[in-house]
């Protein structure tokens, strides 16, 4: 029987542990732990993600500061904000928005951030840290992965895991978190010859390509984990980048979408944001 791994309920057991962890700290006579973000324009997208994150920081405790900043904001004037955010000392992370503006360099940006409270994993001194397995603040989505793939019970240690993607943002963190962890690792990308073949071979499935319903049940091996990263929107719904009905008799374990990895997104940055406070 197929198992499926709600990333919502799991994501909420980890929230109550944590809210229960800020109250001992502020009960102690500790001051919050603090995230800021930092929003520049006002993308509808990026907008309701920051609303997303400030509501899960304040149902468990955190403090969250917000900074809105106009659309004409220049380079020079976000990098004076994120300086000033770096010394202050009642800030534990820090996370920019992204995309950030085209007349506004990303990598100048997170490269900016002090890498102590770089919640968000970005900063090539943390990405250095996972590639060398040191302790350092991993990406939110690959790391959310990582718990729902423990969730599953399943160890990766020698099982063959096939990753679909090879973004900075999850397919290549998350490729090394599974290496880290003594799994064997096929990422996959556009250019693979024989993608289904592939497939069929891991234990694991890892999608994170960005086309919707994708992956059809001729890609996966039978009692294969299938782990859906995509959020695609057709005719008005959500859906993944696996085609959830189609798989879903050939797989042992599946994530659904929505309710599946996006909520763990947020829960890892309130985990990465405690964290950075105890750093």
């Amino acid at each position: 029987m197929t198992r499926v791994i709600y990333g919502n309920e799991l994501a909420k057991r980890i929230k109550d542990e944590m809210a229960i962890e800020i109250k001992d700290i502020v009960a102690k006579g500790n001051r919050r732990p603090c995230l800021c973000v930092i929003l520049v324009g006002e993308d509808p997208a990026s907008v309701s993600y920051v609303k997303g994150k400030d509501k899960a920081c304040k149902e468990i405790g955190i403090e969250s500061k917000m900074i809105s900043l106009p659309f004409e904001t220049t380079q020079e004037q976000l990098l004076s904000i994120i300086d000033r955010c770096n010394q202050d000392d009642t800030i534990d992370g820090i996370l920019v928005q992204l995309p950030l503006p085209k007349h506004i360099n990303e990598k100048v940006i997170i490269n900016s951030i002090d890498p102590g409270k770089d919640v968000d994993g970005l900063h090539p001194v943390n990405v250095a840290k996972l590639y060398s397995n040191e302790d350092g603040f991993i990406p939110c989505t690959p790391l959310g992965v990582m718990k729902m793939i423990e969730e599953a019970g399943i160890n990766v240690d020698g099982k063959h895991v096939v990753v679909i993607g090879r973004s900075k943002l999850v397919g290549s963190p998350v490729s090394r978190l599974l290496l880290n962890n003594n799994a064997t690792v096929t990422m996959c990308h556009s250019h693979t010859a024989d993608l289904k073949a592939i497939c069929k071979q891991g234990d694991i499935l890892v999608v994170c390509v960005g086309k919707a319903k994708m992956i059809t049940k001729e890609y996966v091996k039978d009692g294969a984990c299938v782990i859906d990263v995509g959020v695609n929107r057709v005719n008005g719904k959500l859906c993944g980048d696996v085609d959830y009905d189609d798989v879903f008799d050939k797989c042992s374990v599946i994530t659904p979408v929505p309710k599946g990895v996006g909520p763990m997104t947020i829960c890892m940055l309130l985990k990465n944001t405690l964290k950075a406070y105890y750093k």
